[in-house]
């Protein structure tokens, strides 16, 4: 699979080829979901949906949907409307961002303009809604309180903490909203359509919103941490762009005199400036920072455990499982 998350060593491999599988039928749909009458909207939209991915959300959707009837008529379009969302707020981010590569391939607003990019997006969440008006107002509802979310979790990012906010709680908000909130939708989504009980869609809304923000606090960790580019980013990226993440921001929450050169560096513009890049680079890999942000990821990873041991005891859990080891094991 695309994903290659259910090739962990623990997941069943009935599983993984019946995922694999459904995985396709969500690939054909979603290319037919891109499609336009209009040749210039019909290649922008190709472009990234076409570029690649993960298919993360997808997965997850049909994982969820294991504790249910898998089969069920609505879970296949549902990891499309998943993964369509995904890709418009990729559109709207490299626009934002003023990004000009996006999945090893030049960005959308780069190839042809913001313009573009922007009427890319939208077209994008229009087909998702075409696709949930099928499946119910209760899919609709979800969809739309989770766009909500990532919205606002947009803005607080873009407006920073108000005065006298914790910043720390600020960012894992962010985090909670930017990328939990979509997460969570694939979960909730995958076990509501498939007819799971509703103590395990409850369930697994909430552990797909933990893995979620679990991901994005190893992929902090893995900026710093990792010595290669192997993680698909340039190591000390988030420093360079003047991105407060965890390990940073614990190390701007400490009152400990030694500090003072580092958060001065960390405070400081280091774009232009390769020589105090790796030197706060250096000096935050050694800092005890990263181990409380590691100690920050164990926690939301062993309350995603401990949730998902109160579910029925099948392949899904264990790859669910899985997947919260993975988070862990990636950062080590």
């Amino acid at each position: 699979m695309s994903s290659g998350l259910l090739g962990l060593p623990a997941v069943d491999d009935t599983l993984a080829a019946d995922i694999s599988g459904r995985l396709d039928s969500v690939e054909d749909l979603l290319r037919s979901s891109v499609e336009s009458e209009h040749s210039l909207l019909r290649d922008a939209s190709r472009h990234l949906a076409e570029a690649g991915g993960k298919r993360f959300r997808p997965m997850l959707v049909l994982l969820a949907a294991e504790f249910g009837d898998r089969a069920a008529p609505g879970v296949v379009p549902a990891a499309v409307v998943v993964e369509l969302t995904h890709l418009a707020t990729l559109y709207h981010d490299d626009v934002m961002d003023e990004a000009v590569m996006r999945r090893g391939e030049a960005s959308a607003n780069s190839r042809w303009d913001n313009t573009v990019a922007i009427l890319t997006g939208d077209y994008l969440f229009a087909r998702a809604s075409d696709i949930l008006a099928d499946l119910g107002p209760e899919a609709v509802r979800i969809q739309a309180r989770t766009f909500a979310r990532l919205v606002q979790g947009q803005i607080e990012e873009t407006t920073g903490p108000p005065e006298g906010t914790d910043a720390l709680n600020h960012y894992l908000g962010v985090v909670a909203g930017k990328t939990g909130s979509l997460i969570a939708a694939s979960g909730h989504l995958g076990a509501l359509l498939a007819g799971a009980e509703p103590a395990v869609v409850t369930t697994l809304t909430s552990v797909c919103e933990k893995i979620g923000i679990a991901f994005q606090l190893s992929d902090d960790i893995l900026d710093v941490a990792s010595e290669s580019d192997e993680s698909g980013k340039t190591p000390g990226t988030d420093l360079r762009e003047g991105v407060h993440t965890l390990p940073v921001l614990h190390v701007l929450r400490s009152a400990a005199p030694g500090d003072e050169h580092l958060r001065s560096l960390l405070l400081s513009d280091l774009s232009e400036d390769d020589a105090r890049h790796a030197e706060a680079l250096t000096l935050l890999r050694a800092h005890p920072a990263m181990d409380r942000a590691r100690a920050d990821l164990r926690q939301w990873v062993d309350d995603a455990h401990a949730e998902l041991a109160t579910l029925p005891d099948l392949p899904a859990r264990t790859a669910f499982m899985a997947l919260c080891d993975y988070v862990l094991t990636r950062t080590s």
